[in-house]
C-alpha cells in the first residue's frame, strides 16, 4: 500500500493529526468523526472548508489528479489542508520530477504534509515490525514447516517400497529483554517415527502429531566476549560451543551432519548450562547437559542421572575454520576434530567439510568406534545448491568380528551417501530432491544390508 493511501483508506489517521495543526479551526471535529464512521472507500475529498474551489490551489490539486490519474473522482467541494495534502502526495508519490506547479503545491502544504509523514511514517513502522514476526514488544516468531514425500528400497523396510509421507513443523519463539540476550522457546509436531522407513532422517522424528516443547533455554553475554547459555528442557551439552564446524548443509542424513562425531555433536541433552569466550577468529566452549534432571530420583551430576559435558576449542577466519572438541558421558568418552574451507567466489570450486571423531565406550564388550565424513556444496548451481555427502554411517570397529551385545558384525565400514539439490522457488519456499544409501548389518548374519531412497522435501519458512 502507498505510503498515503494508508491515510485516505484510515480515517482514524486523521484524528491523530488534529492536535499537531497549528490552529484547532482547521478541523472539524464532528465532521471528522462522521467521516471516520463512514465504510465507504476513500476515493472523493468530502466536504470540509479550508481549500475553496475559487482558490488556486483547488485548481491545481484538480489539475494534478486529472493528470496522474491518482483519484476516483476530482473533488467538487470545498477540502480541508491536511486533505489537500493527502490527495498532493498520494499523486506526487511516485512522480520522478516535479513541475513548477507541482513545487508550488509541496510548498504550500509543506506543514501538512511535514505532519501526515510523520504519522503515518510511525503507523508504518509498527506494521512493518508485525510484518517481520514481531507480535508484542520483545518477542518474535520463526519456524519451518517439511513436507517430505519418498520411498526406500533395501533391508528392513517397513512399506515394500511404497511412496510415502511425512512432516515436520517448527515454531521458534525468541524473546530479548536487552536487545543482547534471547530467551528461546522451540515448539514441534509432526508424524515421523523411526518405525517409518525414512528413519535415517533423524531430524524429522518427532512422533505422534502431538505438539511439544523441544527445546527451552536463555543465552545472554557477560562482558565483551563471554556468552553464557542455560536451559531446563532441550539444551544438548554442545549448544555453548561457539565455533563453526562445517559448511555443509547435509540436507538429509543426520549422521552426515555431525562433523564426522556423532558422539559429541548429537550427544542428546537435557537441562544444563554453558559458556563461551570468542575474540579474534578463536573461540573456547565449555558444556553440560543432563537427561535426567526432572527425574528427582536421579537428578543432574549424580551417579544416577545421565550427564555429558562437552568442551570445545575451534578457530575461523573468512574462507576457513578448523575446531577440536572433547566429550566425557557416563558410559564414554569422545573426541572430534573438524575443519572446513569455503572459497572466495562460488563457482566450480565447492566448499569442502571434513570432520572425524573417535569414542572409547566404558561398558564391557564394546570396542572401539571411529566415525568420520566428507561433504562438498556448490552454492550456486544453476538457481540453487548442489551438495554432496559422504562418510560412516556406523562406528568403525577394529577387528575382524566384534561383539556387541548379542551380535557379531565382520570389520567393515558401513557407509552412508547422499546427494541433494536445493531449488529456492522463492525467499521463504525450497525444494529439495534427494537421494541417499546406507549400508548396515542385521543382528541375525553378518551380511551386508543395504537401504537407499529417493525423495523430494519441501521446506516453507516463515
Amino acid at each position: 500500500m502507498k505510503l498515503f493511501q494508508q491515510l485516505l483508506v484510515a480515517p482514524a489517521a486523521l484524528g491523530l493529526m488534529a492536535p499537531l495543526a497549528a490552529n484547532a479551526a482547521e478541523l472539524n471535529l464532528n465532521d471528522v468523526s462522521d467521516y471516520s464512521a463512514s465504510s465507504a472507500e476513500v476515493t472523493n475529498i468530502s466536504n470540509f472548508s479550508d481549500v475553496y474551489p475559487t482558490d488556486w490551489a483547488f485548481k491545481a490539486l484538480t489539475d494534478l489528479a486529472r493528470r496522474h490519474g491518482c483519484a476516483a473522482s476530482i473533488p467538487t467541494g470545498s477540502i480541508t489542508r491536511y486533505e489537500a495534502a493527502a490527495l498532493l502526495n498520494q499523486c506526487l508519490d511516485n512522480v520522478a520530477q516535479v513541475n513548477d506547479e507541482e513545487r508550488r503545491l509541496i510548498n504550500e502544504f509543506g506543514s501538512e504534509l511535514a505532519v501526515i509523514k510523520g504519522r503515518v511514517d510511525g503507523l508504518e513502522a509498527g506494521i512493518g515490525e508485525f510484518e517481520a514476526g514481531a507480535f508484542s514488544g520483545t518477542t518474535k516468531l520463526s519456524g519451518e514447516a517439511h513436507m517430505i514425500v519418498g520411498a526406500v528400497e533395501g533391508a528392513g523396510i517397513s512399506g515394500n517400497e511404497a511412496l510415502t509421507s511425512i512432516y515436520k513443523w517448527t515454531a521458534n519463539l525468541k524473546t530479548s529483554y536487552t536487545g543482547e540476550d534471547a530467551l528461546v522457546a522451540k515448539i514441534e509436531t509432526g508424524n515421523g517415527s523411526a518405525s517409518t522407513d525414512f528413519e535415517e532422517l533423524e531430524h524429522y522424528e518427532t512422533g505422534s502429531s502431538a505438539l511439544d516443547i523441544e527445546e527451552l533455554h536463555y543465552t545472554f553475554p557477560v562482558g565483551d566476549n563471554f556468552t553464557v547459555v542455560a536451559g531446563a528442557h532441550g539444551l544438548d551439552s554442545y549448544a555453548a560451543l561457539g565455533a563453526t564446524t562445517s559448511a555443509y548443509d547435509a540436507g538429509i542424513l543426520d549422521i552426515l551432519s555431525y562433523s564426522g562425531a556423532p558422539d559429541i555433536y548429537n550427544a542428546g541433552g537435557g537441562a544444563g548450562a554453558g559458556v563461551t569466550y570468542a575474540k579474534d577468529g578463536w573461540t573456547v566452549g565449555a558444556g553440560f547437559a543432563s537427561s535426567d534432571a526432572a527425574d528427582a530420583s536421579k537428578g543432574m551430576l549424580t551417579k544416577e542421572g545421565t550427564d555429558v559435558g562437552t568442551v570445545q576449542i575451534g578457530y575461523e577466519n573468512e574462507n576457513w575454520g578448523a575446531a577440536l572438541a572433547y566429550a566425557d558421558a557416563d558410559t564414554y568418552s569422545a573426541y572430534g576434530f573438524s575443519a572446513f574451507y569455503t572459497p572466495d567466489e562460488a563457482g566450480a570450486m565447492p566448499s569442502i567439510s571434513a570432520g572425524i571423531g573417535g569414542k572409547d565406550p566404558e561398558t564391557s564388550g564394546h570396542d572401539d568406534e571411529t566415525t568420520w565424513m566428507v561433504g562438498l556444496q556448490w552454492d550456486e548451481v544453476g538457481p540453487g545448491k548442489l551438495g554432496i555427502g559422504y562418510g560412516t554411517a556406523a562406528g568403525h570397529r577394529d577387528a575382524t568380528t566384534t561383539q556387541d551385545g548379542n551380535a557379531s558384525y565382520p570389520d567393515h565400514d558401513q557407509m552412508a551417501y547422499e546427494v541433494w539439490y536445493a531449488w529456492p522457488v522463492t525467499d521463504n519456499i525450497t525444494i529439495t530432491p534427494a537421494w541417499f544409501a546406507t549400508e548396515q548389518y542385521s543382528n541375525t548374519n553378518t551380511d551386508l544390508d543395504s537401504k537407499s531412497g529417493f525423495i523430494v522435501k519441501t521446506t516453507f519458512k516463515f
